[in-house]
């Protein structure tokens, strides 16, 4: 009985050990690797909805976007890799105005000042909803691992998750998942 526990422990440590090797974003979290994922309009699966105060205070309700495609940043403003996409946020949602709606997810932030002072330096023009303790993320399930941090989801007009970025994206990827996912594809 000693020999299968330590022999079932193994490939934990195995698994744990190819984990400390990724790039690390802050506190242990994983930063992702840049690794895209398209789905299929047959096989998506509905975004859940994703509610909560943005760091201006007032309320948000993803319900309120139905209809729209959208894109979902998850970041925090102690992420390396988050500071380093944050241009090509701004210049994807700037350039896709009218064709997608782009919302942040911070995560993390034990402060809302540390998230603002972010949106400030970065000139995020687009909605962000405080999320200190990961409970939108959450909510995504394995559609959005949430020690992947930056994570970007773009939804279809249906409400379905159409494509996922882990880990650090740029202007050129957003605009064209946009194009794709706003065309049906």
């Amino acid at each position: 009985m000693r020999r299968r526990s330590f022999l079932l422990g193994v490939p934990a440590l195995v698994l744990l050990a190819g984990c400390s090797r990724a790039t690390t974003a802050s506190g242990g979290f994983v930063g992702g690797d840049g690794t895209l994922t398209r789905v299929p309009v047959a096989s998506r699966q509905p975004a859940p909805r994703v509610t909560g105060e943005l760091l201006d205070g007032t309320p948000f309700d993803s319900a309120d976007l139905a209809g729209q495609v959208i894109v979902y940043n998850v970041w925090g403003s102690w992420c390396n890799p988050c500071r380093a996409e944050a241009p090509a946020l701004v210049a994807a949602s700037a350039s896709t105005t009218g064709t997608a709606t782009f919302v942040g997810l911070n995560t993390r932030d034990p402060d809302p000042a540390q998230a603002q002072a972010f949106v400030r330096t970065f000139e995020v023009p687009y909605a962000n909803v405080y999320d200190p303790d990961g409970r939108q993320l959450l909510k995504f399930g394995t559609q959005l691992p949430p020690s992947a941090i930056p994570s970007t989801l773009v939804v279809d007009a249906e409400g379905r998750i159409a494509a996922r970025v882990l880990g650090e994206t740029t202007q050129a990827t957003l605009e064209g998942l946009v194009a794709d996912v706003a065309a049906g594809r």
